[in-house]
C-alpha cells in the first residue's frame, strides 16, 4: 500500500470532481481526480487505491457506479468505496452496500459529511500502517454472540453501522434487539449524539404522534406547554422505533413522510422543523405478511427495510447460554451487592437444555432470581426456578453432544442428593408428579 492512501474521486462534471479532490486534500491522502468512467476503471487496474468517492451515474452507457464499485472490490479488497446518488436511485444505492459500498451520500453533497466520512475511513490506513482492516475496534458492549448465527448477524451489523442506511432489526421478543440497535447507535458517526427508543405498541395513535413528533401549548386536553417530539430530540442522533409493526396505518403515513422529506410538523403547530435523524426499526412480527394483509405500508417497509436483519432465538444459540449466563451473573451480583457466584456444570447444563421462550430477557430474569434466591456462592440446580427446571419442558440435544437421557438422570440424582433423598421435594423442585419422580428413578436404575 502507498504511504499516503490514495483517494480516487470520479464524476464526469470536471468542476465538482475538483471541488471535492480540494475539500479532501487537508483529510491526508493523495487525491486524485477523474472525469471519466473508463479511464478510472484502467487506473484502478494500475494503481493501488485505498478510498474511491465514485457518483453512481456516470454518462457512460456501459459503466456506472457499481462497476466502479466491483472493479475496485477486485483489485483491492480492502477498498472503500463511497457512492454519491441522486434521490431516485437511493435503493441502488441501498443494493450497493451490500455489495461492499461503505456508504453512500446524497445530492447536493454535505462537505463536511464527506470529509468526516472519508476521515473515519482514512483513520485505519494512517493508524495501521498498511495492515488489515481491524475488526477489534468495533464494540458491541453487551452482545454477546459468538455463535455462527449471531456472527452472521453482527457481521451485517459492522458494516453498515457507520453509515446512515435505515435497519430493521427482526426477531422473537427478548432476543436483545434494542441492545443491537443501541451497538448500532454507538458504532456510528452519530455516537456523541442521542440515542432516544420508542415502543410503538405502548401508544394510542394521538399519544404516539405526539412522542414522535412533539406538540405545542393547548393542542389537546393536557398539552400545558409546548414539547419537543422524539425526532428533534434525537436531531442528529438515532430514534429506535420498537415494535413497529404494531404502529397503526394513519401513523404509519405520517411516519413516511418525514421519512422521505425529513420535515416534522408538531402536534397543534403549523410550524415545520428539519430533522436529521437515522432511524432503526425493530418487531416481531413477519411483516411480509402484514403488508400481504394491508396492514403494513409496503412504501414504508421499503424505506425502514434498508438493511435487515434477523436475531436468532435463545433455544438456537446454544452455545452462548454459558457466556450469556456468566455476564448475567456477574452483572446481578454487581447490581444486587451480593457475594461473588459461579454456577455449577449440572446447573448450566440445565439452562441448556430448556427452550427459552423468552429468550434472552427470560435468562437473565432466571439468574437475577437465582443470585436472589441462592444461598451458597455456588449456584447449582436447587436454585432454578421451579417454572423453569421442569424435565417435561427441556427438548433437544445439549450442547456438547450430552443425550437429554443422560442430562435428565444426572439432574434427578443431583436433585435427589440436595434435599437428602426426599423425593417429595425433589419432585416438587423437579416439576413433576411424585409417580413420575419414582418411574424415572427406574427407568434410570439410581440407587
Amino acid at each position: 500500500m502507498a504511504e499516503k492512501p490514495a483517494i480516487l474521486i470520479i464524476d464526469d462534471e470536471a468542476g465538482h470532481a475538483d471541488v471535492l479532490a480540494e475539500a479532501l486534500a487537508q483529510s491526508g491522502g493523495e487525491t486524485i481526480a477523474v472525469y471519466d468512467a473508463k479511464n478510472a476503471i484502467e487506473l484502478l487496474s494500475t494503481k493501488h487505491i485505498d478510498i474511491v468517492i465514485t457518483d453512481l451515474n456516470l454518462h457512460n452507457d456501459k459503466i456506472n457506479g457499481i462497476d466502479i464499485l466491483k472493479t475496485a472490490k477486485e483489485q483491492n479488497p480492502n477498498s472503500d468505496v463511497i457512492l454519491i446518488t441522486a434521490y431516485a436511485t437511493i435503493e441502488t444505492c441501498k443494493e450497493a452496500l451490500r455489495e461492499g459500498a461503505f456508504d453512500y451520500l446524497v445530492k447536493p453533497i454535505d462537505i463536511d459529511q464527506l470529509r468526516a466520512m472519508t476521515e473515519r475511513v482514512l483513520k485505519k490506513f494512517l493508524t495501521a500502517s498498511g495492515a488489515a482492516k481491524d475488526r477489534d475496534g468495533f464494540k458491541f458492549d453487551g452482545v454477546i454472540g459468538k455463535s455462527g448465527a449471531m456472527r452472521s448477524v453482527l457481521a451485517v451489523l459492522e458494516r453498515v453501522a457507520p453509515t446512515n442506511i435505515t435497519v430493521l432489526i427482526e426477531g422473537e421478543s427478548g432476543t436483545g434487539k434494542e441492545l443491537l440497535a443501541q451497538a448500532i447507535h454507538e458504532n456510528s458517526l452519530r455516537r456523541n449524539n442521542a440515542f432516544k427508543p420508542i415502543n410503538c405498541a405502548g401508544f394510542t395513535e394521538s399519544l404516539l404522534e405526539s412522542e414522535l413528533f412533539g406538540h405545542s401549548r393547548g393542542a389537546f386536553t393536557g398539552a400545558t406547554e409546548t414539547r419537543k417530539g422524539l425526532f428533534e430530540v434525537a436531531d442528529k442522533g438515532t430514534l429506535f422505533l420498537d415494535e413497529i409493526g404494531d404502529m397503526p396505518l394513519a401513523m404509519q403515513a405520517k411516519l413516511l413522510r418525514v421519512l422521505e422529506d425529513g420535515i416534522i410538523v408538531p402536534v397543534g403547530s403549523n410550524k415545520s422543523t428539519v430533522v436529521d435523524v437515522r432511524v432503526i426499526s425493530a418487531t416481531n412480527h413477519d411483516l411480509d405478511k402484514l403488508v400481504e394483509q394491508g396492514k403494513f405500508r409496503q412504501d414504508l417497509y421499503f424505506r425502514i427495510k434498508g438493511v435487515s436483519v434477523t436475531v436468532p432465538p435463545l433455544r438456537d444459540r446454544v452455545e452462548d447460554i454459558g457466556r450469556l449466563a456468566d455476564y448475567f451473573l456477574t452483572q446481578a451480583v454487581e447490581e444486587l451487592g451480593k457475594p461473588k457466584k459461579t454456577i455449577s456444570d449440572s446447573a448450566l447444563n440445565i439452562l441448556k437444555a430448556y427452550n427459552w421462550p423468552g429468550n434472552i430477557r427470560q435468562l437473565r430474569n432466571c439468574i437475577r432470581t437465582m443470585v436472589v434466591m441462592g444461598d451458597s456462592e455456588k449456584l447449582d440446580v436447587k436454585d432454578i426456578p421451579a417454572e423453569i427446571y421442569q424435565v417435561r419442558q427441556i427438548s433437544g440435544q445439549v450442547a456438547g453432544g450430552a443425550s437429554l437421557d443422560a442430562l435428565e438422570k444426572q439432574a434427578i440424582i443431583d436433585v435427589l442428593a440436595k434435599t437428602q433423598n426426599n423425593r417429595k421435594k425433589a419432585a416438587k423442585l423437579l416439576g413433576i408428579g411424585e409417580r413420575t419422580l419414582y418411574r424415572k428413578i427406574k427407568e434410570y436404575g439410581i440407587q
